[in-house]
């Protein structure tokens, strides 16, 4: 999740906190996985340079080739495990309840679940 929020980030970076944040984890525990990242090269850190106290993490264009390779045996499977058991009624009452919870949230949701190209729709 974390290298997948990465990818969809303007210049792929995103400070750490916030990429917790969006991963539902703590910092400590974001920490060991960007570490295990870093050691793959697919993610590095570096210093916020308009503010020393944050930490960003980069996805490398090694990630980013990762991200894309998984990428569509990834929407397969979610749409073979989450959609396809679902009436077209059920997918959009699921899109509808996740944008709820989105929006409890605070978090922006990442994809439209009503439009035509969403995965519910096919």
């Amino acid at each position: 999740m974390a290298m997948s929020a990465l990818s969809g980030s303007p210049e792929r970076t995103l400070r750490m906190s916030d990429l917790a944040h969006y991963t539902g984890s703590t910092l400590s525990r974001l920490s060991n996985v960007v570490g295990r990242l870093e050691k793959r090269g697919w993610v590095r850190r570096r210093p916020d340079p308009t503010d020393g106290r944050y930490t960003l993490a980069t996805l490398t264009d090694a990630g980013q080739d990762t991200v894309a390779g998984a990428a569509p045996a990834h929407i397969d499977e979610v749409r073979r495990l989450v959609f396809d058991p679902l009436t077209k009624a059920q997918q959009r009452q699921l899109g509808t309840i996740a944008q709820r919870i989105l929006h409890a949230m605070d978090a922006p949701c990442p994809t439209d679940w009503s439009s035509p190209d969403s995965p519910a729709a096919h």
